[in-house]
């Protein structure tokens, strides 16, 4: 940085030095041992403000009005910092350039969050002033650099006195260093890699995680990507960057940007741990309890708009600590309850719970050295975000395992049900093919006699002629009646004439014995025989054996008498032009021939 630049920054003072001010152990800034114990060459005293009204007018306006009653305080090599913020903080520090040389170095305090900084720089009386804070526009600090810097620039053997005035409604922390521009060149370069790294990686997961929640509609994911902006958007304007790129106009946003912040990040892991522990679905009361701290965390958010600084930040920091402990205890007990992914939650909140605890004891002042805590948060933070993910791809395993040991019971389900399905519907099958066979025998055979009936003739004719017509073979027709039927049903009734019709399909079925042959029950007393591959001689033969059979049988009668059935018969030969109807026609005229001819006998057509 040029000298010219480095100079710029001051502004003239016409403050005379009235009054002569203790000695504080002279540093030389030219070695670099008694830059590294500064702390052992700072004085302090404490400026009781007078009331809340002029908390920002102090009645001490410059070194030259410190009054030379005061009691200033060795710094003792302690960092400094104030938990209380009732007064204002004043520093001493005298330095002296004993080298052959002219040199420049900044002094630098690595905490952002102060409402009001005034620096003099000079001696006897003759000071430089410059006043900044986050009280201030940004443009107030003369280096554009999120932490304050003060420039001092020292001619071969000169001396020097820097005095600060400091007050802020939050707690106080002064990590002071006095840095050549080379050493805080290459600092500042390694911690913006580090940030950069940092916050880089906090967007990138946080864009990821909102395109998980795009694709999926998975809430937590959306959850923790809220989480992780919040979080990040804390700890960005904790270290000064928020101020210094997002609202360098707005020094009201400066300072409620760190209590807003935290309410956010508390309200996004509250949210965040009730889905993704699976509350609703199995801890209704813890639920409940959620839902109260979630409420309770927009109630933080809003009070950031209507309380100040210093009490909103304490509420919201206490709020968050204990939000923090609630949700590490439900993850252990969600954990016991056999929820593996609660295992990792868990790891990812203790982390998290020790290093805002240390982080919070160091920005409120109850530890020293808040650089480093900072960096420990971060790391806290990014170990907490990995875990947290990794526990995300974990519960996202898990219900994958769930959901695929759903599908393939299912799918055994469906299978186990499909075979008995199908063994029922096979069963059904056979029953139903069964009883359409029982179906079938029934209508196409007689009950009496158990013949086939008329209807199986007329559906079996026309094969048996067609196959008589293609192969040559004659087929012979009997048509057989039973004489004087009537007569024997009048006489005895119809049971016992049912019972001469069984005898006369008895006597058809022993005379057709061969498996191309049809018995048939034509109707009522008549009767049919159908004989394939059977010419003249043949039929009249069958014809003849039945009717002598049936001449031979001797049936008791109810009175006790017995009688002799007779049949007559007529026989026609199949001609190959002829349809079955002439074929039954003419078998039927010729039987109505052998009736009127005297009965008890054949009659060929």
């Amino acid at each position: 940085m040029k000298v010219l630049v480095i100079l710029g920054v001051f502004l003239s003072s016409s403050d005379a030095f009235s009054q002569p001010l203790p000695a504080c152990p002279e540093l030389t800034i030219d070695d670099p041992q008694a830059r590294a114990r500064i702390y052992h060459h700072l004085c302090f005293f404490t400026e009781k403000r007078p009331s809340a009204s002029d908390a920002l007018s102090p009645a001490i306006r410059s070194p030259v009005h410190i009054p030379e009653t005061v009691e200033w305080t060795a710094g003792n090599g302690r960092e400094l910092s104030f938990a209380q913020t009732d007064g204002n903080y004043w520093l001493r520090l005298r330095l002296i350039n004993t080298s052959a040389h002219a040199g420049y170095w900044f002094l630098t305090l690595d905490y952002a969050p102060l409402d009001n900084i005034v620096v003099w720089v000079g001696q006897d009386g003759d000071y430089r002033s410059i006043e900044t804070g986050d009280r201030q526009p940004f443009a107030s600090r003369q280096v554009d650099y999120r932490y304050y810097l003060v420039p001092v620039i020292l001619e071969s053997g000169e001396s020097t006195e820097i005095f600060m005035r400091i007050s802020s409604n939050g707690a106080i922390n002064l990590p002071l260093s006095l840095e050549e521009p080379s050493h805080l060149i290459a600092t500042t370069n390694h911690l913006t890699l580090t940030h950069g790294l940092f916050y880089g990686g906090l967007l990138i997961f946080s864009i990821f995680n909102l395109l998980l929640f795009v694709s999926t509609g998975t809430s937590y994911y959306f959850y923790n990507a809220f989480y992780m902006l919040a979080t990040g958007l804390f700890l960005f304007s904790m270290g000064g960057f928020s101020f210094q790129y997002l609202w360098p106009n707005s020094p009201w946003l400066a300072n409620m940007a760190i209590p807003l912040s935290e309410g956010l990040s508390t309200l996004a892991f509250t949210l965040f741990g009730r889905s993704f522990l699976d509350i609703d679905a199995n801890q209704p009361r813890l639920s409940g309890l959620l839902k109260v701290l979630a409420g309770l965390s927009v109630l933080v958010i809003a009070l950031c708009f209507m309380l100040p600084y210093a009490a909103i930040i304490k509420i919201a920091t206490i709020y968050g600590l204990a939000c923090i402990a609630i949700l590490f205890w439900i993850g252990v007990q969600r954990w016991r309850q056999g929820y593996s992914p609660a295992k990792w939650y868990v790891l990812a909140w203790s982390t998290m719970a020790l290093g805002t605890c240390i982080y919070a004891l160091a920005a409120f002042g109850y530890l020293a050295d808040f650089l480093a805590r900072e960096t420990l948060m971060q790391a806290a933070v990014g170990v907490q975000i990995l875990l947290l993910n990794f526990a995300m791809v974990q519960r996202w395993r898990m219900l994958n395992e769930k959901l695929l040991g759903m599908e393939t019971a299912a799918k055994q389900e469906l299978e186990a049900r499909v075979e008995e399905r199908t063994n029922q519907l096979k069963e059904t099958m056979r029953q139903l093919k069964n009883a359409n066979g029982r179906l079938e025998q029934l209508s196409i055979r007689d009950g009496l006699t158990d013949l086939h009936n008329r209807r199986y003739l007329d559906e079996t004719l026309p094969g048996i002629c067609g196959e008589g017509r293609r192969t040559q073979l004659p087929v012979a027709l009997i048509l057989l009646d039973a004489d004087r039927f009537k007569a024997i049903n009048d006489t005895f009734g119809h049971p016992f004439g049912d019972q001469c019709l069984k005898r006369i399909a008895f006597n058809l079925i022993r005379h057709a014995q061969r498996p191309q042959d049809v018995a048939v029950r034509y109707g009522g007393e008549e009767f049919a025989v159908v004989l394939p591959k059977t010419d003249k001689a043949g039929a009249i033969n069958v014809a003849e054996r039945i009717l002598g059979e049936m001449r031979k049988d001797s049936i008791k009668a109810p009175d006790g008498s017995t009688i002799t059935l007779t049949l007559s018969a007529g026989i026609a030969i199949y001609h190959r032009k002829e349809t079955p109807d002439d074929f039954v026609q003419r078998a039927d005229k010729a039987l109505y021939a052998a009736k009127k001819a005297g009965r008890d006998r054949i009659v060929c057509a």
